[in-house]
C-alpha cells in the first residue's frame, strides 16, 4: 500500500496546531508510528482513564490511550469516524499509519478517533514475552499451555485479565464517546474489531450513525472454530491458479501436494537450516519444523500478492532449500510479537469463544491441522474467564446503514461471512473485492466508496463499478516471476 506523501502530512499542521480539545478531553500534539508503516502521522493524543473492573469503581483504574487525526477543514462534521483494529489484540494508533491512505477522503470532513483497545497499544497492554526459537519449534499443546501459565503469572501481577474483553471494549468506547461529546459515531472495523463494531451497535444502537465491516467476523462465529478450513479452502483456490497455468504447474508442480508430503516429512524429522537473518543480514542457524511451515502459509494467505510467491517457496522446500523459507519464517515471528498482544487476545477469546469450541477430526491434514483448536483449549483451560453478554451470539439486525467488505481469497473471514451478516440489515450492502485478501480497505477505489457511503448512509446508491479493475496477483511460476 502506498503511503502518504509529506505534503499530506503537513497540510495538516494548521487544524493541529489550533485544536486541543475534543468534548471535555485535552490532547496535545503527537506523532503515530509503527514498524515498516513508512512517514509518521500528525495527530493529537490523550490518556483517558476508566475502572479495570467496573462492577468495582473505587479498585484498580487504567489509562486508555486515545488519538485523533484531524479533518482538514475547521468546522467537521460532529459524528466522527472510529477506527476499531483487529487481532484481537493490535493497537488502532499502530495499525492507522499502514492504512492511512483509506482514510483521505473521509478527513475532509471528519476526525478519525483511534482508542487503543484496553490491553493493547498504550492502553494497559497485555502482551506476553516472545518465546525462544527452541519453544517456537516445540509447537505441541502441552507448550501452548505452559507458555499460557507463564503469560498469566507474568500478566497477573498487574492486571485482572478477566477484564479485557470485548464487553468492555465496548463500554468503554461509549465512555470515550460521551467524553468528546459525539451524540452518534461512524465506526470502521478491521477484522476483530468488525465483532467490537457489532456489539457497540446492539449495546448501544442509539450511539450509531454507520458502520463499515471489513473482513467480517459474524457475531454467531465461534473463533477459532473455522480457521483451519476457511485457510484451506483459500489455499487451495490460490493454489489451483497455479495448476491451472501451463508455466506455473510444469515449473513448480502441485504447491499442495508439495505442502502434504513436506508437511508429513518435517514432523518426522526437522530440518537443521544455515540461513541469513532477514533483518540483519547475519548467519544464523535454526530448526526448521512443520510450525514453521504451517505459520509461514497461513500467514502469507493474509495477502494474496504474497500468497503468489507460495508455490515457488514449497517448491523450494521440496527440493531441499529451506534458507529462504526459514530466514522469512523468523522475521514473520518476530513480526508477531510486536504487532499483537497475545495475552488480550487469550483474554478475548477463552472468555468469548473457547467453551464452545470443539475439535474436529476433518482438521487433521490441513496447514493448521486439528492441534489448532486443541492448542486454544489448553490454553484456555488456565485462563481466568471475563464476561460474555447474554445475546453476544444474536446477529445484528435493524435499519442502521452497513458497508461490508470481504476479498476474494480472504482465508480467515471469507466473503460468505458478509453474506450472513448482511442478511438481517435492511440497509446494508456487501461487497466482494475480486483477487484481495483480508482487510481490503484500502484497496483499490475502496476508500472512495467508504467515504461516499459515510456521507450518504445510501450504500444501495453506490455506484461501484471502478472494482472491477481489481485484478488478482498471478501465481509465481519461478524466480523472474510471473508469466507475462
Amino acid at each position: 500500500m502506498n503511503r502518504p506523501l509529506w505534503a499530506c502530512v503537513l497540510c495538516l499542521a494548521s487544524p493541529l496546531a489550533s485544536a486541543s480539545m475534543l468534548g471535555n478531553l485535552s490532547f496535545s500534539p503527537c506523532t503515530l508510528t509503527s514498524p515498516g508503516a513508512g512517514v509518521p502521522i500528525a495527530a493529537h493524543c490523550a490518556q483517558f482513564e476508566v475502572p479495570e473492573d467496573r462492577a468495582a469503581p473505587d479498585g484498580r483504574r487504567i489509562s486508555l490511550s486515545l488519538a485523533y487525526v484531524s479533518a482538514a477543514t475547521a468546522e467537521p462534521e460532529p459524528d466522527p469516524v472510529f477506527f476499531l483494529a483487529g487481532g484481537p489484540g493490535q493497537s488502532a494508533q499502530e495499525s492507522y499509519p499502514a492504512l492511512a491512505d483509506a482514510f483521505s477522503d473521509l478527513l475532509k470532513r471528519r476526525h478519525i478517533l483511534l482508542l487503543d483497545q484496553r490491553g493493547t497499544g498504550g492502553s494497559h497492554r497485555l502482551g506476553c514475552a516472545q518465546e525462544e526459537e527452541g519453544d517456537v519449534a516445540d509447537a505441541s499443546i502441552e507448550r501452548a499451555a505452559e507458555a499460557a501459565r507463564a503469560c498469566l503469572a507474568t500478566l497477573s501481577e498487574t492486571a485482572d485479565v478477566r477484564h479485557y474483553t470485548t464487553a468492555d471494549a465496548v463500554d468503554d468506547l461509549d465512555a470515550v464517546r460521551e467524553a468528546i461529546g459525539a451524540t452518534r459515531i461512524n465506526l470502521i472495523g478491521v477484522s476483530y474489531g468488525t465483532r467490537v463494531a457489532q456489539q457497540y451497535l446492539k449495546a448501544r444502537p442509539e450511539a450509531v450513525r454507520s458502520l463499515v465491516l471489513d473482513g467480517v467476523v459474524p457475531d454467531t462465529l465461534v473463533l477459532g472454530q473455522m480457521h483451519a478450513r476457511n485457510l484451506e479452502d483459500a489455499l487451495e483456490r490460490q493454489f489451483a491458479r497455479c495448476t491451472g497455468l501451463p508455466a506455473c504447474r510444469d515449473g513448480l508442480e502441485d504447491p499442495m501436494a508439495h505442502f502434504h508430503s513436506l508437511d508429513a516429512e518435517l514432523r518426522r524429522q526437522p530440518r537443521a537450516v544455515h540461513y541469513r537473518d532477514a533483518t540483519t543480514g547475519a548467519p544464523a542457524e535454526a530448526v526448521f519444523t512443520h510450525a514453521h511451515l504451517s505459520g509461514l502459509l497461513r500467514m502469507y494467505a493474509y495477502q494474496p500478492a504474497i500468497a503468489a510467491t507460495l508455490p515457488l517457496l514449497l517448491s523450494d522446500l521440496a527440493q531441499g532449500q529451506s534458507d529462504a523459507a526459514m530466514a522469512q519464517a523468523q522475521m514473520l515471528l518476530s513480526g508477531m510479537d510486536q504487532s499483537m498482544a497475545q495475552g488480550m487476545g487469550l483474554a478475548v477469546m477463552c472468555s468469548e469463544d473457547a467453551d464452545e469450541l470443539v475439535p474436529d477430526p476433518a482438521d487433521a491434514g490441513t496447514v493448521l491441522g486439528a492441534e489448532f483448536v486443541q492448542a486454544i483449549k489448553a490454553q484456555c483451560a488456565v485462563w481466568p474467564r471475563g464476561r460474555r453478554p447474554a445475546d453476544f451470539r444474536e446477529p445484528i439486525a435493524g435499519d442502521t446503514p452497513v458497508l461490508l467488505l470481504s476479498g476474494e481469497f480472504d482465508p480467515v473471514t471469507p466473503p460468505r461471512y458478509g453474506e450472513e451478516v448482511a442478511e438481517k440489515l435492511r440497509r446494508a450492502r456487501h461487497l466482494v473485492l475480486r483477487g484481495q485478501g483480508h482487510n481490503v480497505l484500502g484497496a483499490g477505489c475502496a476508500p472512495k466508496l467508504v467515504a461516499r457511503f459515510i456521507e450518504s448512509l445510501d450504500p444501495a446508491a453506490l455506484d461501484v463499478d471502478c472494482l472491477d479493475r481489481l485484478r488478482a496477483t498471478p501465481p509465481f511460476s519461478g524466480r523472474y516471476g510471473w508469466e507475462p
